[in-house]
Parts: C-alpha cells; sequence; structure tokens
C-alpha cells in the first residue's frame, strides 16, 4: 500500500497472547475504518509469547501488507510490558493502544484522532458498564478502581482502560520509563499531559477467554497501589499507635482483676488475642514486604522485555 508523503501518521499497537482467532477479524476492523482517514498508519502486532497461531497469522498479514509489522518478545512478559514494547517500537505523530480480543471497538478510532487533532495529548477511554456481565465482574471491576482511588495517590475514571491514544511528545516521554511492574493506566494519568476521556460501550469478546483472571486484577490493584502511594505503609502507622493506645487502657482491667484475685485462665480468649496479633503482623510484614520487593527488584534494572524476532524497520529498542 503506498501511503503519502507529508501526511500526520498513526500507529496502532496491537499486544496478544493466544489470539488466534481473533487477528484476522480484529485486522479487517481496523483497516476498514483507517482506510477512510487521511492519514498515513502502521499496524504493529506485540506477540506476548503466544502458544498458539497467533504469530503465525500477523506473519501471514505482514506478507500482505507492508503497513503491519510484528514484534515477537522472547516469552510472555506481560499485557503491560507488550504495550510498552509497541509503544517504543511505534514511529507515528501519534499512536493508539488496543486489545487484541476485538472489546475495544476500532470505529472509535476516528474519535480518538478528532480529540487528538484538537489538541489533546491523550486521549483515553472510558468502558461503559456492560449490563450484560455477570453482577461479581461488575462488582470486582468497581472495587478495583475504589481500591486504587482510596489507597493511592492515583484518581482513576471507573472503566478506564488500555484503550488510548498518546501524542508522540508523550510518547518519547514515555520511552524514558524504566519502572519494573508497570501499570499504564497509573502512570499516563500521572503524566499530567493535556487529556480527555471518550466513553465507549465495549463489544464481546469474538472469541477465547479473558486474560485477566480474578488474581491477576487483585495483583494488578496492589501493584498500581505501591507504585503510586505509600498510604499503605501510613495505614500501618496509625494501626499500630491505635492498638498500642488500646493496649495501655487495658492496663488497669489487669491489674485491678490481679489485685482482686478475678483473673481466669481462658483458653479461647487467649487464642483469639493470640490469632489476630499474629495475622496482623503478617499483614504488615506483607505489605513492607511487597515495597521492599518493588525496591530489590527496580534496583537490579532489568530489561523490561526482549525482543526475539521483528520485520520493524526501526533499529530503535528502548526497553
Amino acid at each position: 500500500m503506498n501511503q503519502s508523503v507529508g501526511k500526520k501518521k498513526i500507529s496502532i499497537v496491537i499486544p496478544v497472547y493466544n489470539e488466534e482467532s481473533n487477528i484476522e477479524k480484529l485486522f479487517n476492523e481496523v483497516h476498514s475504518v483507517l482506510s477512510h482517514l487521511p492519514y498515513n498508519f502502521e499496524i504493529i502486532f506485540v506477540d506476548d509469547g503466544s502458544a498458539d497461531g497467533s504469530l503465525l497469522k500477523v506473519r501471514e498479514l505482514t506478507q500482505k501488507h507492508d503497513f503491519i509489522f510484528f514484534i515477537e518478545l522472547s516469552r510472555n512478559f506481560g499485557h503491560q510490558n507488550a504495550l510498552k514494547a509497541g509503544l517504543d517500537f511505534s514511529q507515528g505523530d501519534c499512536a493508539i493502544t488496543m486489545d487484541g480480543d476485538l472489546q475495544h471497538p476500532p470505529s472509535l478510532i476516528p474519535d480518538l484522532i478528532q480529540m487528538w487533532e484538537q489538541g489533546s495529548d491523550i486521549v483515553f477511554t472510558r468502558r461503559m458498564e456492560d449490563k450484560k456481565l455477570s453482577w461479581f465482574k461488575r462488582k470486582t471491576s468497581s472495587l478495583f478502581y475504589s481500591m486504587i482511588n482510596k489507597l493511592s495517590d492515583l484518581k482513576l475514571e471507573n472503566g478506564t482502560a488500555d484503550f488510548r491514544l498518546m501524542d508522540r511528545k508523550v510518547l518519547n516521554a514515555f520511552a524514558k520509563l524504566r519502572e519494573n511492574e508497570l501499570f499504564l493506566r497509573g502512570l499516563v494519568k500521572w503524566s499530567g499531559f493535556r487529556q480527555v476521556a471518550v466513553d465507549y460501550i465495549p463489544q464481546e469478546r469474538h472469541s477465547g477467554k479473558t486474560k485477566y483472571s480474578l488474581f491477576k486484577m487483585i495483583s494488578l490493584a496492589f501493584n498500581a497501589v505501591t507504585a503510586f502511594s505509600i498510604k499503605p505503609l501510613k495505614l500501618i502507622a496509625y494501626i499500630g499507635l491505635s492498638l498500642f493506645l488500646l493496649s495501655l487502657c487495658f492496663i488497669p482491667y489487669v491489674l485491678i482483676s490481679y489485685f482482686m484475685n478475678k483473673t481466669i485462665s481462658g483458653w479461647t480468649s487467649l487464642m483469639m488475642v493470640v490469632i489476630f496479633f499474629g495475622s496482623l503482623q503478617l499483614l504488615i510484614l506483607g505489605i513492607i514486604g511487597l515495597y521492599f520487593s518493588k525496591m530489590v527488584i527496580q534496583s537490579k534494572q532489568r530489561p523490561l522485555y526482549f525482543v526475539r524476532d521483528t520485520n520493524y524497520p526501526s533499529q530503535i529498542h528502548l526497553n
């Protein structure tokens, strides 16, 4: 496909992990939208260590279209790092990131570009509540954002997704990030720049299963909180102070009971106290351990990803 010289260039970054059955349909929908826009464009698929034929599907597309590129990571580094790899390689005047399961509607791309052309540096999307989702899924999603907002210094809107547009100046700034355990939604908000939101109704997943299990969502929430706030550490201090004051109030009762010979050896009450404070200590040590482990891993300065193979012409490899 011949692309005109002088036009602005749009990069579409799509991380894929075992999305073999979705790739061709996703490409057709994205291409259908982009082909009607007055821009040059490139589509970058980042294979995050897929175990199916995802990479083969993408390679087949690259043989047919010169604007499609693949980045094959050496193993599964995780969704956020795969996004970072695609953004690092992209050379467009802006980049749009979207998932490979078709839940991010390609039809919304023109709206993102329009807001960008009007002066926004970042155009992020907010997923509207899907009534088709189970009550449990909707509740845990709401709890996810509530937990982040209450325990961190970020204020993320409910439904904020990794479907967003970022201007070249933002991409250049993000290329400098070497932060371990990325949480891009939080980093986008933290970065500042001129941001605007666009609401959308998610499409149904075309095929396959979601890669974000409840455990992964909880893990992502903990990463977000510990990456952007020390509130959990402050909470520990407040709990410790409260328990210390409570213990001071308990001392007179113990002394009075002792001198009045009313002390009773109670196994049940003793075990309850031991279990309570033992559990509390484990919780406190666990939170401190999370912060400490992040410091240790970050101090190693390991790359966020390794690229095994790519057909991208640029030799820029910022990881």
